[in-house]
């Protein structure tokens, strides 16, 4: 891999990989830390990574960078600490619901077990096609239908919606 093929992959997915590991960490900070040093980590092998698996081999060194630091630190999930919500037209009551709906959801989310709630993230925040998340987490698409599946179902559960 050349510094221009290099600089190419950087720039198309650094902000891909940053999200990947933020939907896995809850935090902006651990996963701009994971995303840099998995960059770094693609550089020190640069001469002996090929461009067309390079996609692939980042995710997979971010995942695993990321159960590395989750084993070191296991932090909570914390999605919606930087959820700014337009509160024009809405009544005290309104906004008061919408806070405790915010609050349970946060909640639901830090209870999902992380490989669903990777997937459910993946698919609602960022809008990816079920093939995309196989691709990107290196599952089977039946795999994200399954865990997809059970997030919902967990969400229904826990806000109380069955």
């Amino acid at each position: 891999m050349t510094q221009e093929e290099f600089r190419y992959l950087f720039e198309m997915h650094f902000s891909a990989i940053r999200k990947y590991v933020f939907y896995r960490s809850g935090n902006t900070d651990v996963a701009t830390d994971i995303a840099q040093e998995t960059f770094l980590k693609i550089w020190e092998k640069h001469h002996s990574i090929h461009p067309e698996t390079a996609k692939s081999l980042l995710y997979k060194i971010a995942g695993d960078l990321f159960v590395s630091h989750y084993r070191k630190e296991k932090r909570s999930f914390n999605f919606f600490s930087h959820f700014v919500s337009d509160e024009d037209g809405q009544t005290p009551e309104d906004k008061l619901a919408f806070e405790q709906l915010k609050e349970n959801y946060k909640k639901a989310l830090e209870k999902m077990p992380e490989k669903q709630r990777t997937v459910f993230l993946m698919s609602r925040a960022e809008n990816l096609k079920y093939a995309e998340i196989a691709e990107i987490v290196g599952i089977s698409v039946k795999t994200v239908e399954k865990r997809m599946n059970y997030a919902l179902k967990h969400l229904r559960t826990f806000l109380n919606y069955e």
